[in-house]
């Protein structure tokens, strides 16, 4: 992948103006330089969440904080090795492109236009690729999305969302199942084209399934980094009577992964001097201002979706 430069210590690279042919990586002494190889993608490690024994907001509270730490801990140098790629992609003007489909897209709204995250990314969601292939309307039928997420011809309108996509764009994909059709090609076309591409998935769940996808690929055999959500087979993690199990883990670490990923980025971008590009609340009275004037920087390159 082709990337460009900073133009000078603390200044972000205008995102309009074209890119120098260089790349820039974080190196060991935390400084982002030109012509570095990337650092070996590490290998999956899976996150070990103990399971529950008992049906209770306690059991949930208990699992929750045991699946954060477990987490935390395993996917430390994934999150690490992320963060490398989208402190390069920001750094050098680019954008984060997030997506997930049904909970997954939880993460996409983690990483993308919220307060305290990054000005520079997209939320790109399956019902807005609908809209744009004129398919069908957000208030059709559910099944529907069901379906069109399990269909790899629906991946290039997922892509298509993206405005003025450019080379130094990273994506962050999110998938529970991981072997979806559209999920698996999107990740698929995302490399054809270039681009570094980041996983959340669940290993537990996803070395279990069939891929949806004629290539027999699931999403963290295509993905250049993988990080382990740590939610079991199913998701859920509170055990029924009679059998099956409730209370969805996943969106809680995804959500975890997100922000770790955020703050070690911002460690990169402020080890090399720069000023990071990031959201205040809405909320505050000065929060409109310094927004709209960073949003500014990256004309006709934001989405929010609906």
């Amino acid at each position: 992948m082709v990337q460009g430069r900073v133009d000078r210590p603390g200044h972000l690279r205008d995102p309009r103006r074209p890119v120098a042919h260089e790349r820039l990586t974080h190196c060991a002494n935390t400084r982002l330089t030109r012509g570095t190889p990337v650092a070996p993608t590490p290998t999956p490690v899976p996150a070990e969440v103990p399971g529950a024994t008992e049906l209770s907001a306690a059991a949930y509270a208990d699992v929750a904080r045991e699946a954060i730490s477990a987490v935390a801990t395993s996917q430390a140098e994934a999150v690490a090795a992320a963060a490398d790629l989208m402190a390069t992609c920001i750094g050098d003007g680019g954008v984060l492109q997030a997506f997930g489909t049904g909970h997954s897209e939880a993460f996409a709204m983690e990483i993308a236009g919220r307060a305290g995250g990054f000005i520079p990314t997209n939320r790109l969601a399956l019902r807005d690729a609908v809209a744009a292939a004129e398919a069908a309307r957000a208030d059709t039928d559910p099944d529907q999305f069901a379906e069109l997420e399990r269909d790899p011809a629906f991946a290039q309108f997922i892509y298509d969302l993206v405005p003025d996509v450019q080379p130094s764009d990273v994506f962050l994909i999110a998938s529970n199942s991981g072997g979806n059709g559209s999920i698996v090609e999107f990740a698929r076309l995302v490399k054809e084209k270039g681009h570094p591409l980041i996983a959340v998935t669940s290993l537990a769940h996803t070395t279990k399934v069939t891929s949806r996808h004629p290539s027999g690929l699931r999403l963290f055999e295509v993905a250049d980094i993988v990080l382990d959500n740590g939610a079991p087979y199913g998701d859920a993690v509170l055990p029924l009577p009679g059998g099956g199990a409730a209370c969805g883990l996943s969106s809680i670490t995804a959500a975890l992964l997100a922000q770790m990923m955020v703050a070690e980025t911002l460690v990169r971008l402020l080890a090399a001097g720069q000023r990071p590009p990031v959201y205040l609340s809405a909320n505050i009275p000065e929060g409109d201002a310094h927004n709209n004037a960073l949003e500014a920087r990256y004309a006709g390159r934001l989405r929010r979706g609906l």
